[in-house]
């Protein structure tokens, strides 16, 4: 599970708008995306009380790792790691 941004304009003004997202397994190849959760917008305080809460649900992993678009700065006491996607290749 992770959170993940859209960003729409509206009155020439940026709303960025969050929802809580999963992969899933559809087939042995294929992996989709489920959206669990629509949040609309959120301060920077319940998007990294949200964070938390994704990890202490999903916390399988040893560490887990949140990822924040390169233009945002992540809340203060998350593990994160900032994603320029614009620089990622599509495989």
């Amino acid at each position: 599970m992770f959170l993940r941004s859209v960003i729409r304009r509206k009155d020439g003004k940026e709303h960025r708008y969050w929802s809580i997202v999963e992969n899933r397994r559809a087939s042995r190849r294929r992996v989709v995306q489920k959206t669990l959760l629509y949040l609309g917008e959120i301060n920077d305080a319940q998007q990294s009380n949200w964070v938390r809460a994704i990890e202490a649900v999903d916390g399988k992993a040893k560490r887990q790792l949140s990822l924040f678009p390169s233009d945002r700065q992540p809340p203060l006491g998350c593990d994160a790691i900032q994603v320029k996607m614009s620089e990622l290749a599509l495989l």
